[in-house]
């Protein structure tokens, strides 16, 4: 099969297809023939040698795959209602951006009713991370607001429109006003430029002084002190990415006297069974959106996977809004 290699940790032109041989589907796993991958992220950072692959995992990049299952555990699919021939989505360790893939059975979704193949592509990664990251650990709640750094990132887009459609208020930051614009059109109650306003000033007017309940936050490194003088008294501010840094000098005071809580978490070391749940859930509650249309993926550009190194530099310059995904023919 082809594959996208990692020739030698650097820039995007390390990118280049390879011969691989064909995955084979251990116990609890399914072998998907891979119509579309999405890119991450993560995937930029393996490029650069800054994210390790977790023991086990496959060192060929990507993290998301849609596409058909051709064979697997058949105890473990019949379980899972799922069986040959089926149109699915799935989150994978690694290996994402090949033409065959394994993943476990319990990471596997149905392509939800309405959608292509280049659409589920771009759903796995950024929805379990923002399910787990805003609604499990930092326990969103109908009502409450949200404050979303980089919200036309794969992530932000996708933080919108769920925590939207579960009942949240949702403020948005972003690099340009045309990215703001993207943000109130996905939904977000407003949208903060990052680059012309004080964020935690216009927070503050938003909120009536009062702050946001949580932040998800992809930055770290100043941006922690900031984002904790945004919070109102028992906010929650979650970590998932350290673009900023990975150092933070803040208001230990203001986290006991507001009884804050921060936290963070990576999800690709995590277990299957972890992340079973996690595919459970979205299975339960997102997934229904997605086929009502009440909540639709974000695709910024489509690459043939042959110009993957086209698509990482489009990332790391940070002019996309949603996600950007590769195909095979």
């Amino acid at each position: 099969m082809q594959a996208v290699e990692i020739s030698s940790f650097g820039g995007p032109e390390v990118l280049r297809l390879g011969e691989r041989p064909v995955p084979v589907a251990a116990a609890g796993e399914v072998l998907i023939r891979v119509s579309a991958s999405g890119v991450n992220r993560p995937d930029v950072l393996q490029r650069t040698g800054n994210y390790p692959v977790p023991p086990g995992a496959s060192d060929i990049p990507g993290l998301e795959v849609a596409g058909v299952i051709a064979s697997g555990d058949a105890a473990a699919m019949e379980a899972a209602g799922l069986k040959p021939g089926d149109r699915v989505c799935a989150l994978v360790a690694g290996g994402g951006y090949a033409q065959w893939c394994v993943a476990p059975v319990g990471q596997c979704l149905p392509v939800p009713d309405g959608l292509d193949d280049i659409a589920a592509a771009s759903l796995p990664e950024t929805f379990f991370t923002v399910w787990s990251n805003v609604f499990d650990r930092a326990r969103l709640q109908p009502g409450e607001t949200l404050l979303i750094q980089g919200g036309t990132s794969g992530i932000g887009v996708t933080a919108i429109q769920m925590a939207k459609a579960l009942g949240a208020r949702v403020i948005a930051t972003a690099g340009s006003d045309e990215k703001c614009a993207a943000c109130v059109a996905l939904g977000a109650d407003h949208a903060i430029n990052y680059k012309t306003q004080d964020f935690v000033a216009t927070v503050a007017d938003l909120t009536g002084g009062r702050g946001v309940d949580v932040v998800l936050d992809m930055v770290a490194g100043p941006y922690v002190a900031r984002e904790i003088d945004c919070l109102a008294e028992d906010g929650r501010l979650v970590i998932i990415a350290v673009q900023g840094g990975v150092k933070a000098e803040f208001n230990a005071g203001l986290v006991l006297r507001r009884r804050l809580t921060i936290t963070g978490s990576t999800l690709r070391p995590r277990p299957i069974a972890f992340k079973t749940a996690i595919a459970q859930a979205l299975r339960d509650r997102v997934w229904p959106l997605l086929a009502q249309g009440q909540i639709k993926p974000v695709i910024h550009q489509v690459f043939p996977a042959g110009e993957a190194a086209a698509a990482h530099a489009l990332m790391e310059s940070n002019r996309h809004i949603g996600k950007l995904v590769l195909t095979w023919a």
